[in-house]
Formats: structure tokens, sequence, C-alpha cells
């Protein structure tokens, strides 16, 4: 039998001799069964409460090109201690035919999946709340609950029993000055981008070493962050703010606040680095600041889908050329680099009208992919050679499939053989391993086989070319939906929009999502639903490549428009 073993750790108390461990005992209980081990697989230091893990995904993807027949661990929570993905692990497991064995549990069954992981989830839960219970305590001292903001350094010093004090943060002078000069320049009447361009061009560090933004020094105000909200510069130390709850979806942590009910606020006078006045007088500038932008109707109940919603056609497309930062509004009308404005490391001073650049780029699109000849001639070649890769694929999976079918009934029939003693042991094992390997062979080229491309019309130009004039005119529709919809497919079509000065102005330098635009002209819906872009568009974007030979070389999975 092939078994494949997992073994991670994450804690802090455990280190990455826990893995040689958990692998050691792990071998030795497969030599003792006589298994073959084919892999090992391992995650360290990551935590066993989401499945977003590169060792345990390349597990599964194994288990499901039948490379092994049993995974074995140290113990069920090595694998996951989330009830839900625990399960998912042994659902996808039982269905590639892979057992689970632990040393601790032996061969995993459901009721060990449905007691383990009911147990495993309260461990967790219990974990969070005994750290959060401790955090607590360390902030009702007047030390810090984790992290360290600019302007103070952390104290590390020992107890008597050689154990780390944790918490202690003593006032950075250097890192203080810059802290004061930030309240009392906005007081004054500098707004956080002239703040971020000076400091810059001083060459001043930001926290993390990387460069004053805005966002480094105006934050969120509801949320205490940024240099002009942190209520520790005031000697006071508010914590438990927010909570982070993982998204089950992508296992990444997102923030969501607490009521100020839960809120523990400890004074700590000896930490305050601005004096009260100067706080005051930047809280009064922030409420004023805020009043005169907040003017919009926030109790529509259209608010929130239209905050969502790109306020203009090509909104996050545009980027600068000279540092890769976004173009984004600088004015009513201006479009600008937000490197240079925000923290002045970009030299790219040039603006464009929001309009010029719609109005360019969208006449450049229907010059470039309406010219008759040149899109009809590579869509005739491209439908050819996509129409032939799809045929020899479909024939080759055919013919293995058909080829695994036989081979599984001969295996079956060779038991059956053997059970009614009709041949020998011998011959069984001579025969079946034969047919064994030759069964692997067929089991992993269809589980790696990709999925044939599909068929194309050949009439896909001239699809194509009523799909744009649709697209047009639904743009200049007097209907806001049908605006809405042709922008949203035209926003799908382009993956960037490059400005880069030069001595006429600004170069513009469209890139487009090839795959999508010939998703469109294979007769894909305006408003590609997910279905369509996960089957359709993932096969041609692997095979754009492939086709596009000297002849069509410019089309490639990026299709580039220079204006």
């Amino acid at each position: 039998m092939k078994v494949a073993l997992y073994a991670r750790y994450s804690s802090d108390n455990q280190r990455d001799a826990s893995i040689a461990d958990q692998l050691r005992v792990c071998r030795t209980h497969a030599e003792k069964q006589g298994w073959t081990i084919v892999e090992e697989y391992t995650d360290h230091a990551i935590s066993g409460a989401s499945l977003m893990r590169p060792g345990i995904q390349a597990l599964i993807a194994d288990a499901q090109r039948g490379r092994f027949q049993i995974v074995l661990a140290e113990a069920m929570d090595r694998l996951s201690r989330d009830q839900e993905d625990i399960a998912g692990v042994f659902k996808r497991m039982n269905y590639a035919g892979v057992r689970i064995v632990t040393l601790s549990e032996g061969e995993v069954s459901h009721l060990h999946v449905g007691l383990k992981g009911t147990m495993n989830a309260l461990f967790l839960k219990d974990l969070a709340e005994k750290t959060h219970r401790g955090l607590r305590g360390r902030v009702e001292q007047g030390k810090s609950g984790g992290g360290n903001a600019y302007g103070y350094d952390v104290v590390r010093r020992l107890d008597a029993n050689g154990e780390p004090i944790r918490g202690d943060r003593t006032i950075n002078p250097a890192e203080a000055d810059v802290v004061r000069r930030i309240f009392r320049d906005f007081a004054a009447g500098l707004g956080p981008r002239a703040i971020a361009f000076r400091l810059n061009d001083e060459g001043i560090p930001a926290p993390g070493s990387g460069a004053w933004g805005f966002s480094t020094i105006n934050g969120n105000r509801l949320r205490g962050t940024g240099i002009l909200n942190n209520e520790m510069y005031v000697g006071r130390l508010v914590w438990n703010r927010q909570r982070f709850i993982k998204d089950p979806d992508t296992g990444k942590r997102q923030a969501r606040p607490n009521p100020e009910s839960e809120w523990v606020i400890q004074e700590v006078p000896e930490l305050r680095i601005v004096d009260q006045e100067l706080w005051d007088a930047v809280k009064a500038r922030q409420a004023s600041v805020s009043a005169s932008r907040d003017t919009r109707d926030t109790s529509s109940p259209d608010h929130f889908r239209e905050k969502r919603r790109p306020r203009y056609l090509f909104s996050g497309l545009s980027k600068c050329g000279c540092c890769g930062g976004g173009y984004s509004m600088i004015s009513g009308a201006l479009l600008g680099c937000s490197t240079a404005r925000n923290k002045g490391t970009c030299d790219n001073r040039t603006n464009m009208r929001r309009e010029d650049l719609e109005r360019r780029v969208l006449d450049a699109l229907r010059l470039h992919l309406m010219d008759p000849d040149l899109f009809a001639e590579f869509c005739t070649a491209f439908t050819t050679e996509m129409n032939r890769l799809r045929m020899e694929a479909s024939a080759d999976i055919g013919a293995s499939e058909a080829e695994l079918k036989r081979v599984e009934r001969d295996i079956q029939r060779l038991m059956d053989l053997y059970l009614s003693e009709a041949i020998s042991i011998e011959t069984v094992k001579e025969r079946g391993s034969k047919l064994e390997a030759r069964k692997a062979e067929l089991t992993e080229f269809l589980a790696t086989a990709e999925a044939p491309p599909p068929p194309l019309h050949p009439q896909m130009a001239e699809f194509y070319h009523r799909q744009l004039a649709r697209l047009h005119d639904m743009l200049h529709s007097e209907l806001d939906e049908k605006r809405q919809e042709a922008a949203e497919v035209i926003r799908s079509l382009i993956e960037a929009i490059i400005l880069t000065p030069s001595d006429k102005g600004l170069q513009i330098d469209v890139r487009g999502d090839l795959a999508g635009i010939l998703t469109m002209a294979s007769g894909g819906q305006t408003k590609t639903p997910a279905r369509f872009r996960t089957g359709v568009r993932d096969a041609f974007a692997s095979q754009v490549q492939m086709v596009a030979g000297a002849r069509f070389g410019r089309y490639r999975h990026s299709l580039q428009i220079k204006i």
C-alpha cells in the first residue's frame, strides 16, 4: 500500500523539530505495516484552523490524482482543527478512495470526524478566550496588548526567573518629535498628503521602513488608526476596538468593530507624546473637514451599492508607467499619479482629463478590435487550431477511458478465476501487477489531462462585430442599467491602462484580456456568468500562447494597444 505522511505545527510552544518528530514516528508505523511511503507533506508554523496551507492543499490534490491509498498523521488535529474543514478533507479522501489513519485515533471514521471535530473546535475557542483574557490583564496593567505604535520602543528585560517581561514600552525621542511635527502641521492647515510629501522629501523613515502616505497619517477616525487618531499619544491606551474573524473561504482575517462598551481603556500618562491642547486642535480640524465633505445622502437604500460600484468607467484600471501606482482623480476632472501626489516618491506630474482618457481608449478599442481583415484572419486561424486541439484531446481522453474500463474488467476477471481455483496465486500476482500498473498509469493520465478546449463557431468574427456594436449602443444608452452593464463588460476586457509621460504628453498603453475578448467573440454573454468564465475563458487562456504563432505574434494572453 502506498502511503503519504502529513505533519504540521503552529503554536509558540512547538518548533521546527516537532515536524521531524511527527514524521519519524509516522515512518516507524508505516514500516511496521509494510506500507510504501511515496511523499511527505508539511506545514510549518501555520494554524490548523484553516485549510489555506500549501502542504494540506498539495496532499488533497495528489490524493485526487491517485498517488497513494493512505494518509498517515500523528493525530486528526494535525490535518485540521476546524469542524467544517476536517469533514471536507474526510469527504474528499473518501471520494478518492484514500483512507485517513492517525497514530492517536487509528483509522478515521465518520464518528471520529464528528466527535474530534467538535473537540478541536472547542479547543480553538477556549485557546482564543484564554489568550484574549491574558492580553486584557496585561492592558489593565498599562502594558501593550500586542503590536507597537510609531513613537515607541519595546523594552526588553527579564524577570527574576529569567523569563521575558512582555508589554513594556518607552518613548522613542526621535520618532516622538516626528509625531509632534505631524500634529502641529495638520493643526496649522497642512493636509495628510502634503505632510507625507514633506517627510518623504526629507528622507524621514516611515513606520515599517516604507514611505509615508496619506493613510499612514490620516488613517480611520472611527477605528482609531493612523498617526492622527492614536490616543496613545495623549497617554490613553485603548484596546479591543475591533476583533478579527477568519473568512471561511479564503482563511484571511477580516476586522470587525467592537461596541464601545467592550473597549478597554487604561491611562498611561508616562507614554504621552502630544499635549492636550494640540490634540484637541487636531480633532477640531478633523471634525470640520469631515463635516464639509459628508454631504451625500447615506439614508438611500442604494447608498451601499453605489459606494461599491466603480465611480468611473476605468476606475482602478489606470496605472502610472513610472512607478506602477494608481492614476486616480486628483480633482473634479483630472487624473494624476497617486504616488506622486500622496507620497512624493514618483516624479510623474503629468495629468490628464478623465473624459479624454475614456474617449481615447474607447476609440482605440473600436479601431483596433473592429479591424475586419485583421480580426477575421486571426479568428479563422484560431478557430481551426482550437477545434483541432479539441478533437485530439477528446480522442486521447476517450481512448484512455475505454482502456481503463477494459483493465478494470480484466482485474476483476482475474480475481474471479483465482477464487474459483482456476489459476494459482503466482499467476494472479504476475498478471495482476501488470494490470494494476497500467491502471495506475491510465488513472494518473486522466486525472491530469486537460479538458478539451470548447468548440468554436467558424463565424466567430461576424458575431464578435455584432457584440461590439451592441456594446457601443449600450454605453450610449439613456438607461442607466444598460450603460452600467456595458461598462462592466468593457472593464472585464481590460487588464490595465498604463500612462507614461512622453515628449508629446502621456503615452497610453491599453493591455486587454485576450481570453475575455475571444470569449465574447465566441458567443459568450456580455455579462459573463461565473460558470462561463471558469470554463471557456480558462480554456482560451491556456491555449492562446500556443495557437498565436509568428504570424499572429501580437496576440498573447494580454492584447496590447498603444495609443
